[in-house]
């Protein structure tokens, strides 16, 4: 893993400056650690002159020029199944409803390639509304208008 300096900070903007030969993907998670914790940013954008163009996820405050960026080299990733349902998360994939952790294994990059057409249903499927007149006469289909 790839450990660069921060070089620019506007806002939740970070420009991170990485070792030649070095630098992380576009969507690959940078952490910041500050204080107790880690900030984590994405990247979205190479620069030129070893520099990478990163977003932050949480506030920037306390952050400053010179400070380590370590590249994670993976993207960022969410819990995703049956134990989410009924779940409050943030974007870096952490409960925000107080129900404790998730116990889950199973997590999905937020940037996935789309499934295939093969994968995606195609055939229409009939939306039953329980009123025998419309759904004989007019009826709907999913995702219709």
């Amino acid at each position: 893993m790839a450990t660069g300096k921060i070089a620019q900070i506007i806002g939740t903007v970070v420009d991170v400056e990485f070792p030649p030969d070095e630098l992380p993907a576009v969507y690959n998670a940078v952490e910041i650690p500050r204080d107790g914790d880690n900030l984590v940013a994405e990247v979205q954008q190479h620069l030129g002159n070893n520099w990478v163009r990163c977003l932050a996820m949480s506030i920037t405050d306390g952050l400053r020029r010179g400070m380590e960026a370590v590249d994670t080299g993976r993207p960022l990733a969410v819990p995703v199944g049956r134990p989410t349902l009924g779940r409050l998360f943030n974007v870096l994939g952490q409960p925000l409803d107080n129900l404790g952790s998730l116990e889950t294994a199973e997590t999905w990059p937020i940037h996935r390639e789309p499934p295939s057409f093969e994968e995606q249903i195609t055939e229409p499927q009939l939306f039953e509304t329980g009123l025998k007149v419309l759904d004989l006469i007019a009826p709907f289909t999913k995702g219709g208008k």
